[in-house]
């Protein structure tokens, strides 16, 4: 094994492509992905005493994405629970089950149609369960997710301060 990787090794340093660039040491050479860079490309190198002093810039605070999809989420869910809960289940009951030739699936005979209800079982009085937070969960991420993105590209909707 070793003979074979010192055989590659001979070989390669006497390939004519690194033969042409004799220049090359370890030392003036730095690599970025797979191309050497030769002393000709300046590579920079981060220097902590230099200081860069802006002057009459306008400084404009930023909004905490923590923040925004917190309390953006909180919100959906709050609506979701206590303002548009009755609504979309008096929709869900008006539209009812799907139907075939006037029966239900689980009426026509496919068990596999009926309703799997220990998954939407909660304990809470109206019975937001676990699909509804994941539901309206979303959205208020959505509804974040906006408000960063616009406030970051530079539109200013007014209703920060």
């Amino acid at each position: 094994m070793a003979t074979s990787s010192t055989s590659m090794l001979s070989s390669l340093a006497l390939s004519p492509s690194i033969q042409k660039h004799h220049h090359l040491k370890p030392s003036n050479v730095s690599f970025l992905g797979l191309k050497p860079l030769t002393g000709s490309t300046k590579v920079t190198t981060f220097n902590p005493t230099n200081k860069r002093v802006t002057r009459g810039g306008v400084v404009k605070a930023q909004l905490n994405p923590s923040l925004v999809i917190s309390l953006s989420t909180g919100l959906s869910l709050f609506l979701g629970r206590f303002v548009f809960f009755n609504f979309q289940r008096e929709n869900v009951a008006k539209q009812g089950l799907p139907e075939q030739n006037g029966l239900t699936h689980f009426e026509a005979g496919d068990k596999r149609a009926k309703e799997y209800v220990s998954l939407l079982k909660s304990n809470d009085p109206v019975g937001f369960n676990i699909v509804d937070v994941l539901a309206w969960g979303s959205i208020g991420h959505i509804v974040a997710y906006y408000i960063l993105a616009t406030t970051s590209n530079g539109y200013d909707p007014s209703f920060f301060g």
